[in-house]
């Protein structure tokens, strides 16, 4: 199910462009690319960015504590480490305190 979601919004990205274009410049970027907003080509490609449109609407319904859990997961193999240099280190400060007084 991820490779359709990617595709999907891929074509809703594709769609957006194609948007953008026509609201600040006035230009149909697929309708030039593919002989006009009447032709079969381009009627196409309209049709699958409406329907990725509507298969994008499941990422935006998917429950969030899934998409935690996946980070979660991710970051748990990498097996990092965030301790502090101080809290691995021997206590030097106090075996110098005890060869001085030795001496």
């Amino acid at each position: 199910m991820k490779i359709i979601q990617r595709i999907a919004l891929a074509l809703v990205i594709i769609g957006a462009i194609n948007w953008g274009l026509i609201g600040l410049f006035q230009f149909d970027l697929v309708a030039s690319l593919f002989g006009g907003q009447d032709s079969g080509l381009a009627r196409l490609i309209y049709t699958l960015v409406g329907i990725s449109g509507l298969v994008c609407l499941t990422l935006l319904f998917a429950p969030m504590d899934e998409e935690a859990e996946r980070t979660e997961d991710i970051q748990g193999s990498r097996n990092l480490n965030y301790s502090t240099e101080f809290g691995d280190e021997p206590d030097i400060v106090g075996s110098n305190i005890k060869d001085e007084n030795d001496k």
